[in-house]
């Protein structure tokens, strides 16, 4: 089995990797990356809370620890004739596409950041998904992270992906409506309708798998070797809530709440959204386009700060909760809940709760707490980044 994976350098992707390697030691495994995400968090003037090292210095750990089968390619998937180059000579029987710019703040720094994340994100799908068409590949199981972001905030249950609806007196069950909230979450509504549209026209089988706010420090092959590390953002860009509340709390700083934070999120742990997606690799080729919520609970923000403040006290360290204006447009209350029946019959195993992990996470992050030190005035934009977007 052939099993491409897109966006192999980041926060996920790295740890997909190595956990595919050791369930599918007979397989290839070629993970391509720009490096983008390096490069954005650099431009934002933060940097990964853990080290990581250079592709070629994590290869070569890799494979001291027994996972032989990983290869790489550095290139721009936006490069159209890369693309089709890379298909066509690996012929992947499945594609994990994780790569994208994934920080709705950064889509929203000006209209740059707004093209980019759009152009960058949905060229990206489309130049994949016409690939597997153009070399005659479409038996490939075609399996995106898009995002919950994809449905805004409505007042009901969110189903996974589809819903049923009535009007005039006649029936029928429709994707749901993209109703995302940044430039990023709606480049992700359009790639969501694009890998429909690629169903509808080419009976590929995808796995829409909707991630939700992703935790956590590391999973038990990252922890083998600090080489093997995976990132950990922290910033206001690209640092996702709890990892930053962490952080705040293990410095002193004030956790910074916005709005009342009564705002419920859904969460899910790195460990659990990384076995999803290695069970994925082995769903049917089905022809159809199913899509699983990756969520595990939902907290409300302010309830998330509360805990994490708990949690420091219990491990000497004190932090207040601050509640800021909310620089986001969104609901104030939203309770944001959402069936995920298809994604916990892709995990196959309890998920972890992040209440239960936030005191190891604080632990682990100990030893880097200078360089938070250091960088944390990038917990919340103070200074004005400058103008375009560094592709």
């Amino acid at each position: 089995m052939n099993i491409l994976i897109t966006g192999v350098d980041g926060y996920v992707g790295w740890p997909t990797a190595l956990r595919l390697s050791r369930r599918y030691p007979e397989s290839r495994i070629l993970g391509v990356d720009n490096y983008g995400r390096r490069r954005w968090v650099e431009e934002c003037g933060a940097v990964s809370a853990i080290p990581i090292v250079s592709m070629d210095e994590r290869l070569r750990a890799a494979k001291e620890h027994g996972f032989k089968n990983i290869e790489f390619k550095e290139g721009d998937l936006v490069n159209r004739d890369w693309v089709l180059k890379v298909v066509e000579d690996f012929r992947p029987d499945v594609i994990l596409h994780l790569a994208a710019q994934p920080s709705a703040p950064y889509s929203e720094l000006n209209g740059a950041r707004a093209n980019y994340t759009q152009e960058n994100n949905c060229q990206a799908t489309r130049n994949l998904l016409w690939a597997l068409k153009e070399k005659n590949l479409l038996e490939c199981l075609f399996v995106e992270t898009t995002t919950t972001g994809i449905y805004g905030a409505p007042e009901f249950e969110i189903p996974e992906g589809f819903i049923p609806i009535e009007y005039k007196g006649k029936r029928d069950v429709l994707p749901f409506p993209g109703m995302a909230g940044s430039w990023y979450h709606m480049s992700k509504v359009y790639d969501a309708a694009n890998l429909w549209l690629a169903n509808k026209q080419w009976k590929l089988t995808v796995a829409d798998i909707r991630t939700s706010i992703v935790f956590g420090v590391e999973t038990e092959e990252t922890a083998l070797d600090p080489r093997l590390a995976t990132r950990f953002d922290f910033d206001f860009d690209f640092g996702v809530v709890a990892n930053r509340f962490c952080v705040m709390a293990l410095v002193g700083s004030p956790i910074t709440v916005y709005g009342k934070g009564h705002q419920k999120k859904p969460q899910i742990s790195l460990v659990d959204a990384v076995e999803s997606l290695v069970n994925a690799v082995k769903l049917p080729r089905d022809h159809k386009v199913t899509v699983y919520n990756q969520t595990a609970e939902l907290f409300a923000i302010a309830d998330l700060a509360s805990a994490i403040q708990k949690a420091a006290d219990k491990l000497g360290f004190k932090a207040d909760i601050q509640f800021i204006p909310n620089p986001r447009v969104e609901k104030e209350e939203h309770d944001m809940h959402m069936e995920n029946q298809n994604f916990l019959k892709l995990l196959n195993k309890k998920p972890e709760k992040l209440e239960a992990n936030i005191a190891s996470i604080m632990q682990k992050l100990y030893g880097v707490r200078e360089t938070i030190q250091k960088y944390r005035h990038t917990f919340l934009r103070e200074s004005k980044p400058v103008a375009g977007a560094k592709k």
